[in-house]
């Protein structure tokens, strides 16, 4: 019988993604499915076993991608597990408030950031963006990782309901709340699915905020656009258009620019 000898950092993307196959020679002996209680990044872990919004691709790529550059103080609506808000404290100094409504979410990612060590920039709130009211207003960055199904059959249980779908969160919600909480010259940028995104383009209009920057991702070179990070503000501007794909073809090959954005964060990388 072989013994093969894996890297840690490849055991510990194994786990990340709750697999692990034992293997002797070409037989695959078992397979062991972990609890996906933890995902493990280069500079923090998220504990994610209270949470119905586990880390996922589209958080990672919105805190990857947000555009920090001069901007003092940093919302998070609907944090989650508090992912956005660990990797925006990475890459920048910035002040950093995070909502969440749901309390096992609220307590969990509170932890994830007490954790961190970047606890003493991030604070974070339990209640709603509609209940939300800061002692200072005036945010120079809104961010958003929202519940995008418009119409479509809920999930029984009710806190994934929530966090899937946009009853409690919806387009209008975020824009006159972004129109409250931003800086006139503040920008609030989200990731959503291509349909919902350019709905959501056309209804930001109506409440003063136009398109500045669009990044259109796609997961393979063949594929649709499947994902929009959305940049708005309140002048109008031609947007600048840019595009990004994930993989090249075959599951876990990928593409360059994937890696160069991501690698700070994923021990794979």
């Amino acid at each position: 019988m072989e013994i093969f000898v894996l890297p840690i950092h490849y055991i510990m993307n194994l786990i990340n993604f709750g697999i692990f196959k034992i293997i002797a020679g070409n037989e695959q002996l078992a397979t062991i499915k972990m609890a996906n209680s933890f995902f493990r990044f280069k500079q923090f872990t998220i504990n994610q076993d209270k949470c119905a919004f586990k880390v996922g691709t589209d958080g990672v790529l919105l805190g990857a991608c947000a555009d920090i550059k001069g901007r003092k103080r940093i919302l998070d609506i609907g944090t989650g597990t508090g992912l956005i808000p660990l990797m925006l404290a990475q890459r920048c100094d910035s002040e950093i408030t995070a909502i969440e409504p749901d309390y096992d979410s609220f307590l969990q990612a509170s932890e994830n950031i007490r954790m961190s060590k970047w606890s003493r920039r991030i604070r974070i709130e339990n209640c709603t963006m509609q209940n939300f009211n800061p002692e200072i207003s005036g945010f120079d960055l809104v961010v958003t990782n929202p519940p995008y199904f418009i119409s479509s059959i809920k999930n029984s249980d009710l806190v994934k309901s929530n966090t899937r779908h946009n009853d409690n969160l919806t387009h209008q919600d975020i824009l006159s709340g972004a129109g409250r909480l931003l800086k006139e010259d503040g920008l609030l940028q989200l990731i959503l699915p291509y349909d919902e995104g350019n709905i959501f383009i056309a209804e930001a209009q109506e409440y003063g905020f136009y398109c500045n920057s669009i990044l259109k991702i796609r997961p393979l070179p063949t594929s649709a656009i499947r994902r929009m990070i959305i940049g708005l503000g309140r002048k109008r501007v031609n947007p600048a258009e840019s595009f990004l794909t994930i993989e090249k073809g075959e599951r876990h090959d990928f593409t360059e620019e994937y890696i160069n954005l991501t690698r700070d964060f994923y021990l794979k990388f």
